[in-house]
């Protein structure tokens, strides 16, 4: 890909979402889930550089962008959120206990 090429948010052919495959590619994401687990101190650093880029990128947007922004980042977390819960859902069993 040319350097000043943009990488797409969205498959072309499924509309789907193509950020956590791009987030699963980081090294970060990578280090962090090579031994099947996320300790404090990795949750911190990706908090960190979390913010660091929200500190670095929300002065350079227009306030109508910013908004936008705001919302696209709003919906992409309440997403996740949703995912990572029916994922869990979807992992209980079917049956209930009757003890």
């Amino acid at each position: 890909m040319p350097a000043n090429a943009k990488s797409s948010w969205v498959a072309d052919d499924s509309n789907a979402s193509l950020i956590a495959a791009q987030a699963q590619r980081l090294d970060s994401f990578v280090q962090a889930m090579a031994d099947g687990k996320v300790t404090d101190d990795e949750l911190k650093a990706q908090e960190a550089r979390l913010v660091a880029l929200l500190k670095e990128i929300e002065p350079q947007l227009d306030a109508k962008l910013h908004d936008r922004v705001t919302q696209l980042l709003c919906e992409l977390t309440a997403y996740d959120m949703m995912q990572a819960l029916h994922m869990m859902q979807s992992a209980r069993p079917a049956t209930k206990f009757r003890g």
